[in-house]
């Protein structure tokens, strides 16, 4: 079964393909995907009929019990046939129905493969969280496909429309899904429906899974979607609405109704919804002139009389169910590509209009009136058989253990259900292919959105359209699914054996027959009187009409939808209002109030259930106090300086002093980490400084500042308080006991931090550099205004020396004057004849010039250079690593342009920091893919040991190039930070005061 998720997965990305290389012929090609479903259910027909369920297992996510597993019994064995075989048809007919000029005629083709595959899936899943995963793919794919005119806002309104319904439907059977594999410890739908569990939890995660049913088979109150629907092209209809997408809520209740249908609140939804749509859905029909909303009612109300029958509970009324469901599918696709025939030959669907098209098109009159005979209940056509089952399974067993009352309301809704489908399939016969008078009265027009009457037109004047030949492969797919359901029907012996195994496994009730004669009877009386009745209002068509437009006005499901979602716009829009207010105190705010409230309420419930020790140790030294009242204080004055220098300055002495406190609990890595990031913080901060004002804005009213001091005393309090408890609160050994042990032998290291991050929990620092690469790209995109080019500036480019003669490159915001000596001509002079150190400082001014921070520079850069590389290749026995060099290698760096400038920049790293970053991140990710060539898993280490002359012992990890990979994106941040703040900020700035200057 997987294979055939592959095949339908292939044809799906290569349709686009196909469809530019052949044209609308590719469809021809696309139908072998669906075609291999039936070809596969049919080669196993004879094991499932023997109780033969093929069943594939993968193991996907075992953590979480979740695995692929497909399973084929008798019902999926059914829907499969249905959901490849009209599936291929429909592709055939869309060759036809399709001009080649098209447009998007590609991404339909994938998008109706895919639709057929993700059907294929969901009806053979054995697993139920797989199984809605596929069910949210169907909901996605026919979103596309209803929103395939994607230039008509009705097509839009319809596609939003369907995905907002089923995906509610969506949301609720994934907690029922949940829920229930819980409380069944399995997820297997096998397993749940041979061992059901109970219990309230069972049955509010049984109401969840019927409300997802009803989303997506149409049940009231969700109805109104599907003929909305019908703005979609006719292919879409006759396969999603007839035999595929609407079909997965009939196939969740029959694939759980053996297994829950004896709970009173099943048999209640069931009921209910299923009647009541049945009802509803033929009545709307005799009303609608437009032959897809015709059947798109007509879909509806016999949706629900299949929900009934294979929801009810009994064996009798699940074979008619299962029955009716291979009828339904043959016979309304039929129609719908019947539709389509007919719209494609007269340019119009107004069966007003149409006249005399059964002459003109007589194999489509054919298809049409088989289809129709079938959805009627006319014998010998397998809606007959089906029906007549139906009658006598509700009129023996009724609705099971129910009361008597309940299965006479049963009888009496799906003969008056039956009625209404004879009447209005006989209206769609008569409008789609008889010859009618053009002149005859026009009852009064209802609107089918909004049950509102409108002023009846007068066609008297408007000629029938013409009718123009079709192509075979038009008519041909109709046809074939008609007569398909006249010779199921001839053999109501077979369909009977194929599918009792699955009527077999519901609770009560006697065993049905599927017959074309089951003799004089209750259920033959039953259908005389449909056929009865239904010529009677087909007759009496027009009186029907004016009765319906007197009815008194009953809220329309489609028009509280719209009206419900114009309100949740509105509060969505007030409630943005008041929490989105553009306001950054607020919002942080709120989020504190929130850590106080949330965590710091189980800190509180958990002191006075006194399950954590409260035990508190000052300190282990003296030194830790003088530490902590350092910081203490410089955390008190950066919150009350007004400079915003001081409270950078501030703010980096507190970090500095949380660095020595991490060296008197033993962690110099930690240590070390968090000197180099202050540091570099501290330059970025500095250099962002220069482009704000010197002081913050004035200070917030006094009762704003005493808000703010409460929130912050607050957080300060449950921050120290979680620090003090969870610790205390402890239960188990902590795992970090294990990892010295742990990191040695699996890692090769002794330097627990560092090994963790790139082995143990490598995958965290996969994802970790990944955000530091979005990170640097966010950055340089919020300052870069012109285009972000790999050029970079150094000393020898005519941009530098034009910048040094103009105005005198500096940090500074002010250009000073170029002194003699310093002309462009002489600084390309003095760099051709001599390399010296920190060329682009030539291009600043000498009073912009610091000699002590030039010497500095020297001294310190190749120290650090050489100490960064040590840290790398040292840091996975010893203190260091590729995140440390990265960052020393980085403050490298920075000295050289706070010494030189912004071209020094350029001199000292004159490669672009996207390619750091993307060198970085694609070795990490190639070494960690390395190991699965050699039957590893992703990111697995290996150590190598051997003996060099000179050297001795050398012990290689291969996570040293992870490691390296780390270095080089920690890198690339550093220059990207650098390059966007640092110097694209001092071009501005130079750029600005030319300006000013020139002014």
């Amino acid at each position: 079964m997987p294979q055939l998720l592959v095949i339908h997965l292939v044809m799906a990305i290569g349709a686009p393909f196909l469809v530019r290389l052949l044209g609308r012929r590719a469809f021809l090609v696309l139908a072998l995907a669906p075609t291999t479903a039936v070809a596969y259910a049919l080669s196993h027909t004879a094991g499932v009929m023997r109780g033969e369920h093929p069943t594939v297992v993968h193991e996907w996510i075992p953590v979480l019990d979740i695995e692929l597993a497909f399973r084929m019994d008798t019902l999926a064995w059914l829907m499969l046939i249905l959901v490849g075989g009209v599936g291929a048809l429909v592709l055939v007919y869309c060759s036809a129905y399709f001009s080649s000029s098209a447009q998007g005629l590609g991404r339909f083709s994938g998008v109706l493969t895919a639709f057929a595959g993700a059907m294929v899936g969901l009806v053979t899943a054995d697993d139920m969280l797989l199984l809605f995963i596929f069910w949210e793919l169907t909901t996605v794919f026919s979103y596309l496909l209803i929103g395939h005119y994607a230039d008509r806002k009705a097509s839009r309104r319809a596609a939003m429309q369907a995905i907002v319904v089923t995906t509610f439907g969506g949301l609720a059977m994934l907690g029922g899904i949940v829920v229930l594999g819980v409380a069944a410890g399995t997820f297997r739908v096998s397993e749940v429906v041979a061992n059901p569990p109970a219990g309230t939890a069972v049955t509010v995660a049984i109401v969840c899974l019927l409300v997802g049913a009803a989303t997506k088979s149409a049940l009231l109150p969700f109805h109104f979607w599907l003929p909305g629907a019908m703005a979609a092209p006719t292919p879409v209809s006759a396969y999603l609405h007839a035999a595929a997408m609407v079909k997965a809520g009939v196939y969740l209740v029959a694939r759980f109704a053996p297994a829950f249908s004896d709970l009173p609140v099943w048999q209640g939804i069931v009921i209910v919804l299923g009647a009541g749509t049945l009802l509803l859905g033929g009545y709307r029909a005799l009303r609608q002139h437009d032959l897809k909303l015709v059947l798109a009612y007509g879909t509806v109300s016999q949706l629900g009389m299949i929900i009934l029958l294979v929801g009810l509970g009994t064996r009798a009324a699940a074979l008619a169910g299962l029955a009716m469901i291979g009828a339904h599918a043959m016979f309304k696709a039929s129609l719908f590509l019947v539709t389509g025939v007919v719209d494609a030959a007269t340019g119009t669907r107004d069966l007003r209009r149409l006249t005399g098209v059964g002459r003109a098109l007589p194999e489509t009159a054919v298809a049409g009136g088989l289809a129709i005979a079938s959805m009627i209940g006319l014998p010998p056509m397998a809606g007959y058989v089906a029906k007549e089952a139906a009658l006598e399974g509700l009129l023996h067993d009724g609705a099971g253990a129910g009361p008597a009352w309940v299965s006479t309301v049963l009888v009496l809704a799906v003969v008056i259900g039956s009625m209404l489908t004879f009447a209005y399939g006989l209206r769609f016969f008569w409008g789609a292919f008889c010859s009618k008078a053009p002149a005859e009265p026009v009852p009064a027009r209802i609107d089918p959105a909004t049950d509102e009457c409108l002023e009846a037109p007068d066609l008297s004047q408007v000629p029938p359209s013409e009718v123009h030949r079709q192509s075979p492969l038009l008519w041909g797919p109709p046809l074939v699914l008609a007569v398909l359901g006249l010779a199921a029907a001839l053999v109501p012996r077979l369909g009977e054996n194929l599918l009792s195994p699955h009527a077999a496994l519901y609770p009560t009730g006697g065993a049905g027959h599927l017959t074309l004669w089951g003799g004089f009877g209750p259920a033959f009386f039953s259908t005389v009187a449909i056929v009865g009745v239904g010529l009677l209002l087909f007759w009496r068509r027009r009186a029907v009409e004016r009765l319906q437009a007197r009815m008194p006005h009953v809220p329309e499901a489609e028009r509280t939808y719209r009206r419900f979602m114009r309100r949740l716009d509105e509060v969505a829009a007030d409630i943005t209002a008041i929490t989105q207010r553009g306001s950054l105190p607020f919002y942080l705010g709120g989020i504190l109030i929130a850590v106080v409230v949330l965590p710091g309420g189980a800190m509180v419930r958990t002191l006075l259930d006194g399950t954590a020790s409260t035990a508190v140790r000052a300190w282990d030294a003296p030194a830790q106090a003088v530490v902590g009242v350092v910081v203490v204080v410089a955390a008190i004055l950066a919150a009350r300086a007004r400079r915003r220098l001081k409270a950078v300055l501030l703010v980096g002495l507190t970090g500095y002093g949380t660095a020595v406190m991490f060296m008197f609990q033993g962690a110099p890595d930690l240590a070390l980490t968090q000197v180099l990031v202050e540091t570099i913080s501290l330059v970025v901060f500095v250099l962002v400084l220069r482009r704000l004002p010197a002081y913050f804005s004035d200070r917030p009213l006094a009762g704003a500042r005493w808000v703010r001091l409460t929130i912050g005393v607050a957080v300060g309090l449950v921050v120290a308080g979680i620090a003090l408890t969870v610790p205390g609160a402890r239960t188990a050994e902590p795992v970090s006991n294990l990892y010295p042990d742990e990191v040695y032998a699996y890692g090769g290291g002794k330097n627990i931090v560092n090994v963790v991050l790139v082995d143990t929990r490598a995958w965290d620092t996969m994802g970790e550099i990944s955000v530091l690469l979005v990170a640097a790209t966010g950055v340089a995109s919020l300052v870069f205004l012109r285009r972000r080019s790999g050029e970079i500036l150094r000393a020898r480019s005519v941009e530098a020396l034009e910048g040094g003669r103009r105005a005198g490159e500096t940090l500074g915001n002010l250009p000073t004057p170029t002194l003699r000596g310093h002309t462009p001509e002489g600084i390309a002079e003095r760099a051709q004849r001599s390399r010296v150190w920190l060329t682009a400082g030539r291009t600043l001014a000498p009073q912009r010039r610091s000699v002590i921070f030039e010497v500095a520079t020297r001294l310190l850069f190749h120290s650090l250079i050489i100490f960064s590389m040590f840290l790398l290749f040292a840091g996975h026995n010893a203190p260091g690593g590729g995140f440390a060099a990265g960052l020393v290698t980085g403050i490298a760096i920075i000295i050289r342009y706070l010494a030189g400038g912004r071209y020094e920049l350029g001199e000292a790293a004159p490669v672009h920091p996207g390619l750091v970053l993307g060198a970085g991140l694609f070795l990490s990710v190639g070494v960690g893919l390395l190991p699965v060539f050699f039957g590893g898993a992703p990111l697995q280490s290996a150590i190598l040991q051997t003996t060099l002359p000179l050297l001795g012992d050398v012990k290689l990890v291969t996570s040293l190039f992870f490691d390296i990979g780390v270095f080089f994106v920690v890198l690339g941040l550093v220059l990207d930070v650098v390059r966007s703040l640092g110097a694209e900020i001092d071009r501005h700035s130079d750029a600005e005061a030319r300006e000013e200057a020139a002014r």
